[in-house]
């Protein structure tokens, strides 16, 4: 299978579609611990692969510099999701996930914040340059 941009962005809907049905059943106010193993079953529910807590070598100027980063979850080795459960989005947190984005040289991010009314308002969709190469179709 061709990878494109369309398919990523089909993608990232169903593990929109899987937050907004966790969000739905828990509810906000909980810990991102306690969202974290619903939002995977969901998402392997409906076919989607997942890794959780991975660790990426990092990376400088083409040297492994021995650190590791940590990833919350890798959907179908394409999207990186940065799971928050807090009061207020700030801008760190969508700095840190376009330098996890930058670092893993994956074409798309989602933040998403579980502690909210309403997930799609809260939500941050991030492409990089990677995403930008990709045929549309």
């Amino acid at each position: 299978m061709i990878v494109t941009q369309k398919y990523i962005n089909e993608i990232s809907y169903k593990i929109i579609g899987c937050a907004i049905e966790v969000h739905r059943n828990l509810g906000p106010g909980l810990l991102e611990s306690v969202y974290e193993p619903c939002f995977i079953d969901e998402m392997t529910s409906i076919g989607l692969s997942i890794k959780s807590q991975i660790y990426v070598p990092i990376l400088y100027k083409g040297k492994n510099m021995g650190g590791k980063l940590k990833l919350d979850i890798l959907v179908n080795d394409l999207i990186v999701i940065e799971e928050k459960s807090v009061e207020q989005m700030i801008p760190l947190y969508k700095a840190q996930l376009l330098s996890y984005l930058r670092l893993t040289e994956k074409p798309k991010g989602l933040l998403i914040n579980f502690n909210c009314e309403n997930i799609k308002d809260h939500l941050v969709s991030l492409v990089t340059e990677e995403f930008a190469k990709l045929p549309k179709e």
